[in-house]
């Protein structure tokens, strides 16, 4: 909903997710009960920009709020936009966006070393402030100055998990977890607690899938799909993968931790988890994905299907 060339503005945020919503109801069309996850990295980072533009007059908000103020924007919007298409198409389905805590483990190792950068660029003076002020870890980039990283944990639960079940089962579609959801843990009296960190949407979207026991598992990236030794000249496209060698594939490095890496896991971990089978394909090509003309799909055994 934000490409790199885009201003940012809400106008042209949902111009894509009016592109998005015709792509949403045609799957619906097909008979298909729909959750659906969003990114938000950029949208978080323009909150957090905003934040700091304004910090000598408005105290900024912690990043767990921040995840939920744009859950919200950006789940608005393509709520509206997906509303607005089935009603254009006279399809009577309701769409919700569900503000979406995860849940994650307080001792995940990932606390002990933040690896996410996120925010906007500091320069050394101010970097040096936030670092003693706010004990915050910061990462210096050459040429553009200190940035912010925060830990990664993976997620272990959802809240509200039977909420979300019981509006599937109703034939809502759901937009929930967006940004990956809204990342928390269980203090020690029982009770959730906030906490500052970013939860993988890829990750987040696996767990979802898995709790809710669907039959497919669709994760859109910018490429139609999987390949083997991609952005060299013996790159090879990839239609099927059984998951004991998407695993194997994975270790050996073939799926680099900044791009498809992320994907490959989740998806193995749902397969693993009990699901079905995973679609990785471009939003472009997903109808034809999901006609197996396109897309890379990851299952059990391949034998089996």
């Amino acid at each position: 909903m934000l490409p790199a060339e885009s201003r940012g503005t809400a106008e042209e945020q949902y111009s894509y997710a009016k592109k998005a919503a015709s792509i949403l109801v045609d799957v619906a069309k097909k008979g298909y009960r729909l959750i659906v996850v969003h990114g938000n990295g950029p949208q978080v980072g323009n909150v957090l920009l905003q934040m700091e533009a304004a910090s000598n007059q408005i105290p900024p908000f912690p990043l767990d709020v921040c995840d939920a103020m744009t859950e919200g924007s950006m789940g608005y919007m393509l709520e509206r936009a997906i509303v607005n298409e089935l009603r254009k198409q006279s399809i009577d389905r309701e769409v919700v966006t569900l503000l979406t805590q995860i849940i994650v483990d307080k001792d995940d190792p990932a606390f002990a070393k933040p690896t996410k950068p996120i925010g906007p660029f500091y320069n050394s003076f101010r970097a040096r402030q936030l670092i003693k002020e706010c004990n915050w870890m910061m990462n210096e980039d050459a040429g553009r100055g200190f940035r912010r990283l925060v830990p990664s944990p993976k997620p272990v639960d959802i809240v509200p998990k039977q909420v979300i079940r019981a509006l599937l089962e109703g034939g809502t579609i759901v937009i929930a977890a967006g940004g990956g959801g809204i990342p928390v843990f269980i203090n020690s009296n029982g009770y959730l607690e906030g906490v500052e960190a970013v939860i993988d949407k890829d990750f987040a979207s696996s767990l979802i899938a898995r709790e809710e026991g669907v039959d497919l598992f669709v994760i859109l990236t910018g490429v139609d799909m999987v390949y083997e030794n991609f952005g060299t000249d013996h790159a090879r496209p990839l239609q099927t993968l059984d998951v004991e060698t998407a695993q194997k594939m994975l270790v050996e490095g073939h799926f680099p931790a900044g791009s498809m890496g992320p994907k490959i896991a989740a998806a193995i971990e749902y397969i693993n988890g009990g699901g079905e089978e995973v679609l990785i394909t471009s939003a472009a090509k997903l109808r034809a994905a999901l006609l197996k003309r396109s897309g890379t799909r990851i299952v059990k055994k391949i034998e089996e299907r």
